[in-house]
């Protein structure tokens, strides 16, 4: 005898339900689902309903993102500071992640400097810089330094932050054979990257200055130590040298006696488009609309623009020197001119007295 059965048919409609995100418990989707995404893909699940967006939003899941990706941040003085941000580790992350874009100059009054001072209570009293350096992948160096902003030796000085102190080297694992200084030069272009990230803790805002690969590696001439340079550019006040600025992080890298890489120094500088350091007061002004920039702008991380905006910025340096040198030639002709004529002048009018 057949059996018949008393079930009613399925449908598309019960297999779209039992397939819903709220079928599933809120507890395994956090736990063993959303704790396995990385950041990018995190926020753009949280855009596909009110579940995962709650889910998604939860602190502790961006905390331990933020510290995954960038140890710096596990520090007790940067965890306080992220935690004042609007929506904490959320929000440094938002600020943190993308690569700086293409912020336009200003087109304030500019000062005999090139920069329009802003007013001292608009600027950070503090910078706290969280900086990662990474060789394939492995962690080589994790720091943090606080830079006061207000004495006068930070306002009249070059802008420069060391990370290290002078004596200081750091042991890593990468090999560094003698006589193959071109091809570690080549080895750390591919697989060396560094985050450093900038904090105003009085405005709670971020940014990351770094390139995150380097824009140039060379092996210095006397010293025979190895730059890598990462670079972000930043805009200034449109029609001076300031109007491209460029925040330079230099890492100096040299040979131990085991033969193995030190890393020896790791700054950051900031310079105009005429190779002038800025001072701390200039420097301050310029981070300080950069991080005014970064609020609500969203943007997801791309990696290659970073050295495409420094090779832009070497362009548009060599052609503002051009343009000065020919200016300069011009006056130089004018000034011969003017020179002959008036030499002339004068001995026409000696002669015909």
């Amino acid at each position: 005898m057949a059996c018949s059965s008393h079930l009613p048919p399925f449908t598309a409609a019960d297999d779209a339900s039992s397939a819903s995100i709220s079928a599933v418990h809120p507890d395994i989707i956090q736990t063993h689902i959303l704790t396995r995404l990385d950041a990018p893909t995190l926020a753009s699940a949280a855009c596909t309903s009110s579940e995962l967006h709650a889910l998604a939003s939860h602190q502790l899941l961006w905390a331990n993102i933020c510290h995954s990706t960038w140890p710096s941040t596990t520090t007790p003085r940067v965890h306080q500071v992220i935690s004042t941000f609007p929506d904490g580790p959320k929000s440094f992350f938002s600020d943190s992640f993308p690569l700086l874009g293409d912020l336009k100059p200003t087109t304030t009054t500019a000062t005999s400097s090139g920069l329009a001072p802003k007013h001292h209570q608009d600027r950070p009293y503090e910078l706290i810089s969280a900086v990662d350096i990474y060789h394939r992948g492995k962690l080589i160096l994790s720091k943090v330094i606080e830079t006061e902003t207000v004495t006068g030796w930070f306002r009249y000085s070059p802008f420069r932050i060391d990370l290290l102190d002078p004596k200081d080297m750091v042991p890593t694992h990468i090999k560094y054979p003698e006589g193959q200084e071109a091809d570690t030069c080549r080895e750390l272009g591919d697989n060396l990257t560094l985050s450093w990230i900038l904090i105003d803790p009085t405005g709670r805002r971020a940014l990351n200055l770094s390139s995150h690969a380097p824009v140039s590696v060379q092996r210095h001439w006397l010293s025979g130590e190895l730059h890598a340079q990462f670079a972000s550019i930043l805009a200034g006040e449109k029609g001076t040298a300031s109007e491209d600025v460029q925040c330079g992080i230099l890492v100096t890298c040299g040979g131990s006696v085991g033969g193995e890489m030190q890393v020896r120094e790791v700054s950051l500088q900031v310079e105009d488009m005429d190779g002038m350091h800025l001072n701390g007061r200039e420097g301050l002004v310029i981070l300080d609309r950069a991080l005014e920039g970064r609020k609500g702008r969203k943007g997801r991380r791309r990696v290659g623009e970073g050295k495409k905006r420094y090779e832009e910025y070497l362009q548009r340096t060599k052609e503002r020197k051009e343009r000065k040198l020919r200016t300069e030639g011009t006056l130089d002709t004018l000034c011969v001119a003017f020179g002959v004529f008036g030499f002339f002048i004068f001995w026409s009018f000696i002669l015909c007295r």
